[in-house]
């Protein structure tokens, strides 16, 4: 499956976001898809992840209550909609698809380019 992350941008703190993931290739209800993130010298972490059938979510502390994933299976896309944002959540965005997944940089065998979302304070 190929992915492809857009949506990135410089926002304020106290500004919203949504990221977008369109995924093509093999089917993707099948796939259990997660946001993860990497500021500069930092190792990538997990952000969010969605089950196959949308029916779970799960979040990283650092943003739970601010950020929403969701998926649209008949759009094979998935979404990441960041609000109240903080300086702290400046990274490189990538959005990833596995048909496991997890919380793990290694729980995913397919990843997007990344899109830059810097957070002015």
């Amino acid at each position: 499956v190929q992915l492809q992350a857009s949506g990135g941008g410089l926002v304020q703190a106290g500004g919203s976001l949504r990221l977008s993931c369109a995924a093509s290739g093999r089917s993707f209800r099948n796939y259990v898809m997660g946001w993860f993130r990497q500021a500069p010298g930092k190792e990538r972490e997990f952000v969010a992840a969605i089950s196959r059938s949308h029916s779970s979510t799960y979040y990283a502390d650092s943003v739970k209550g601010r950020f929403t994933i969701s998926r649209d299976n008949a759009k094979n896309t998935v979404y990441l909609q960041m609000n109240s944002l903080k300086p702290e959540d400046t990274a490189v965005y990538y959005c990833a698809a596995d048909e496991r997944g997890g919380a793990g940089t290694d729980e995913y065998h397919y990843w997007g380019q990344g899109t830059q979302v810097t957070v002015s304070s």
